[in-house]
C-alpha cells in the first residue's frame, strides 16, 4: 500500500515540478487569493501542446491543490520535500531500475512512519467471548464519571470553538521550499 502511495507521489512530484514558481498571491481581496499561472507553466516546461497535462491542470482536483498547498508559509510535508529537494534524483534514476525501487522503498518506509510515529504502542487483543457466556449474569456496574474531567473537556471545547489555542500541540508551519524554477527541467 505504502509503495504504491510511494509510486504515485514521485509521478506527481515529477509532474508539477517547478510549480510553486508560477503561483501568483493576489492581495486586492480581503483575503489573499493563490493563482496558478498554468501558461507560464506550460510554456517553461515546452508542454503547451500536451492534453494531458493541460486537461490536469484545468481540473477542479488541481485547484483544490493549489489552494491547499499555495500558501507560502504552511506546514510542509514528505511531498514538498520531494517536489524541492528530490527532482533531480528522480530524473537520474529514470534508468537505473534498483535505484527507483530503492527510494519508492524508502518513500514509503517514510509514509509509513508519517501514519504510525510511535511503532511501541501495542495494541491488546480482545478474547472473544466463550459459548454461553451471554447467559451468565455477571452484569459489572457502570464506572462513575469523572465530572472534574467532563468540566476540563466542556472548557477546552468552548475555548476551541471561541477561537482560543487549544492544549494541544499544533503542526509547525514553517516558509515552503519552493524547489528549482520550472525552466531548469525542460
Amino acid at each position: 500500500d505504502k509503495e504504491v502511495r510511494a509510486i504515485f507521489l514521485r509521478l506527481f512530484a515529477q509532474l508539477f515540478q517547478g510549480y510553486r514558481s508560477c503561483l501568483q498571491l493576489i492581495r486586492i481581496h480581503a483575503e489573499p487569493v493563490i493563482h496558478f499561472h498554468k501558461a507560464a507553466f506550460l510554456g517553461q516546461r515546452g508542454l503547451i501542446e500536451n492534453d494531458f497535462l493541460t486537461k490536469v491542470l484545468n481540473g477542479m482536483a488541481f485547484a483544490g491543490f493549489v489552494s491547499e498547498r499555495g500558501p507560502p508559509f504552511r506546514t510542509c510535508d514528505l511531498f514538498d520535500e520531494l517536489v524541492a529537494f528530490e527532482v533531480e534524483r528522480i530524473k537520474a534514476e529514470e534508468g537505473n531500475p534498483p535505484k527507483m525501487i530503492k527510494h519508492v522503498r524508502e518513500l514509503a518506509e517514510q509514509l509509513f512512519k508519517n501514519e504510525n510515529p510511535n511503532p511501541h504502542i501495542a495494541f491488546q487483543k480482545v478474547p472473544r467471548p466463550t459459548e454461553g457466556s451471554h447467559l451468565r449474569v455477571h452484569v459489572l456496574p457502570f464506572p462513575r464519571i469523572n465530572e472534574g474531567r467532563v468540566q476540563e473537556l466542556l472548557q477546552e471545547g468552548l475555548a476551541r470553538s471561541q477561537g482560543a489555542p487549544s492544549a494541544t500541540r499544533g503542526d509547525k508551519k514553517c516558509v515552503v521550499p519552493a524547489g528549482p524554477p520550472v525552466g531548469m527541467f525542460i
